[in-house]
């Protein structure tokens, strides 16, 4: 796992550190065979994908920061590479579409949860990050790092908005781009620590760097006080991406991973299973995927299987799926969701939701961590399309999959900041916090 591997690397290794940049190291590519049942998930994905090389939205074009998610998941399984090139070659020709306003006649704007992920893209892939098409995404994401003038915004990967809109770049977005600076050249200290500000003392991380319904920075998590929320998911990210950023000889990246890891196996719930915070605190495979993933990174493998056997209770398998026997290998946000599927199939205003619990479900079942895909060269294995039979657990209802998108702009209200994309512009929709970013 990465927290013991990092403890050895950080030993054998010596870095060379030039204004506060890490130099790269050559990384060891290792053979690792993939879970059966997270392959499964990830051809049923793989399905998803339309003809312009991406996964449709609520209104049906491809949602950039949706299709990323599944790319996370093919390369995180080794499921399906033709498709995995596929939306990498479709990426790369949609990268404004994404992480700016442009084709709104909004023109100048840059999303920092978009980009950062547009940039994490390129490294799993093995893409070259400063020239991803037509664009240097390492740059690009450097560009929107708040420098010290900004007092305590210093180091924040903050969007490029103009008035009405609003800088909602979060700890998804932030922990996106240590994870694709790291692995492109170097991540800046001051992009880390503004990454661990948001760490309150007793290890969990908070979605944004204030509280719910203001927009000024507030200093470290503890400033923030009673009002500081901590956020599973978040924490989940930021744990995985100061792992990765540890590897690279990042000061404090270390500790802070593991008291999060902690924090993380403290909140558990006795059935395996984790929710998100505010609207989305239910039970959900999406929290519990990220969680699952991040905390076998930090080498709890009996929470990290706990978890694992949660999401598996939830996905569509030759035994359970019923109505739904045309959808296998896909994974229910919840029980509900499971349910409903089982009687009348997966209906069309639903499948957004199947669309985007899937990749982050599976990272649970998946042996890979979020700084290790694209380095760990992962065999699928012989292709069986009926996952590990399961019997579905009772789920714990939830609001029907209403979380915080972190996908691309989908309306035209985007760019008055009612819209939502990547992980620094959020929409309350049938989705999740990540998109990733």
């Amino acid at each position: 796992m990465v927290g013991a591997r990092t403890l050895a690397h950080l030993a054998a290794t010596a870095f060379l550190t030039v204004a506060g940049v890490v130099a790269t190291p050559t990384t060891t590519h290792a053979d690792e065979s993939s879970d059966p049942d997270a392959v499964s998930a990830a051809l049923w994905l793989a399905t998803e994908v339309d003809d312009n090389g991406g996964i449709p939205g609520m209104v049906g074009t491809p949602d950039w920061g949706l299709t990323i998610d599944a790319l996370i998941a093919l390369e995180a399984t080794g499921a399906d590479a033709e498709t995995a090139q596929e939306i990498t070659a479709a990426l790369k020709s949609h990268v404004r579409d994404y992480n700016s306003y442009d084709a709104w006649g909004v023109p100048g704007q840059r999303i920092a949860g978009a980009t950062a992920k547009l940039l994490y893209a390129a490294v799993i892939t093995d893409s070259d990050a400063e020239a991803f098409g037509s664009y240097d995404l390492r740059q690009e994401t450097l560009d929107l790092v708040a420098g010290p003038e900004l007092g305590l915004e210093e180091g924040r990967v903050k969007d490029k908005v103009d008035a009405p809109s609003v800088d909602s770049s979060n700890t998804f977005g932030q922990s996106l781009a240590v994870l694709g600076l790291s692995r492109s050249g170097g991540v800046p200290q001051s992009i880390v620590d503004f990454l661990i500000d948001q760490q309150c003392s007793v290890g969990g991380f908070r979605l944004y760097p204030y509280a719910f319904g203001g927009g000024t920075v507030t200093g470290d998590c503890d400033e923030q006080g009673a009002d500081a929320v901590l956020d599973p998911d978040s924490t989940s990210m930021a744990v995985q991406a100061l792992y990765a950023a540890a590897e690279h000889d990042s000061a404090g990246a270390l500790e802070a991973a593991d008291k999060g890891a902690a924090w993380l196996a403290s909140i558990q719930r006795e059935d395996g299973s984790f929710g998100g915070s505010g609207p989305t605190e239910a039970s959900n495979t999406n929290s519990t995927g990220l969680a699952g993933q991040a905390l076998r990174a930090a080498g709890e493998t009996a929470a990290a299987d706990r978890a694992a056997a949660w999401v598996l209770d939830h996905q569509l398998t030759s035994a359970n799926a019923a109505a739904a026997s045309a959808e296998l290998g896909a994974i229910a946000y919840n029980g509900e969701s499971l349910a409903a599927a089982q009687t009348d199939g997966i209906a069309l205003f639903q499948r957004d939701q199947w669309r985007r619990a899937t990749p982050q479900a599976l990272l649970a079942l998946a042996d890979v961590s979020l700084g290790e895909i694209g380095l760990v060269d992962v065999d699928p294995g012989p292709v069986d399309p009926q996952p590990t039979p399961s019997t579905p657990g009772p789920g714990a209802g939830g609001p029907n999959g209403q979380l915080p998108a972190t996908g691309a702009p989908v309306l035209p209200l985007a760019a008055l900041g009612i819209g939502a994309a990547g992980a620094g512009l959020i929409l309350l929709r049938l989705s999740r916090k990540e998109s990733t970013s």
